[in-house]
């Protein structure tokens, strides 16, 4: 590897920063049901009740309802948040594999160690992204309008200026606490899958190159290990950040509120609700964004 470019410190944000906003672009319309499907059974925000039958359902029925371009509601600031939160998580887990490395080979680093850098690096990066990742699921949690009824928020830079205003500039930090937990599960869970797995193809010979069957499989894995993890704090984050105010009071006081509240109301299966939407997000995101990711990092960094 050419020493020259692989030992400038931007070319693992900037990689992942691209990658993660192709993956975003190609999937949010599954994003959009999945979300939807974790907010229905609130009974502040759906009070009739169970409104999706499932994912394809769900999707047709937004379509229907709200027209086609209603698929990619948020668009913007899933994009923002992706640039944000994947350019720092990819950037600083690179930058923590070698510094625990120290001076041997960083991709021969023990699991635990992989884990250890893939959820201090997501816990950092989501702290910083969670405004962007608060606005997001609110533009997508909003359904179709009743006659005379006024949206939430009228876009973007109107859900910015509307939570400061009624819930102040730490609002846009509202459930900030789920959305650092779920992104150390996630980012451990699918970081570290994915780099040792696809290490273990390529020292077992199970593939013979370092190419894209190796990237697809590992990427696939890392999807699945990654929603099997987040998926009950994915509910909880998406309920908390979606609630609304009323009278000052919002609908949950915290995670072990919202937990305690979605498992007596809904019971405990609750918090896999969106599960398959949430892997058949996953799993096509992980592939295009560590495909593109690797892609993009061989382009800048060739093999000499």
């Amino acid at each position: 590897m050419n020493s020259s470019v692989s030992d400038k410190w931007w070319i693992p944000y900037l990689c992942g920063s691209c990658a993660s906003m192709f993956a975003e672009t190609a999937t949010l319309p599954i994003d959009i049901t999945k979300i939807r499907l974790q907010l229905q059974g609130e009974t502040s925000t759906n009070g009739n009740g169970k409104r999706y039958k499932g994912m394809i359902h769900c999707g047709v029925s937004i379509v229907k309802n709200e027209g086609l371009i209603s698929l990619y509601k948020g668009i913007k600031p899933a994009l923002l948040r992706q640039c944000v939160y994947s350019g720092i998580r990819i950037g600083t887990y690179q930058s923590i594999k070698s510094y625990l490395a120290g001076e041997t080979n960083a991709n021969n680093l023990s699991l635990w160690k992989k884990i250890l850098a893939g959820a201090s690096t997501g816990a950092f990066a989501a702290s910083v992204a969670t405004p962007t990742d608060l606005i997001k699921v609110r533009l997508q949690g909003q359904g179709k309008l009743l006659p005379g009824e006024n949206p939430r928020y009228n876009g973007l830079f109107h859900a910015f200026s509307s939570i400061i205003k009624n819930e102040g500039f730490f609002g846009l930090w509202r459930g900030v606490v789920p959305t650092v937990q779920r992104a150390a599960i996630i980012n451990a869970a699918e970081l570290a899958t994915y780099d040792h797995f696809k290490e273990f193809l390529l020292r077992r010979k199970i593939v013979s190159e370092d190419k894209f069957a190796t990237h697809l499989v590992a990427s696939l894995m890392a999807g699945f290990m990654g929603t099997l993890f987040s998926n009950p704090i994915d509910v909880m984050k998406t309920r908390i950040m979606n609630q609304r105010i009323v009278n000052g009071i919002p609908t949950y006081l915290g995670m072990t509120d919202c937990l305690r509240k979605t498992i007596k109301q809904e019971g405990i299966f609750a918090l896999y609700k969106g599960f398959i939407p949430n892997y058949a997000r996953l799993g096509p995101w992980c592939v295009v964004f560590f495909v593109s990711f690797e892609q993009l990092k061989s382009k800048i960094t060739p093999q000499t």
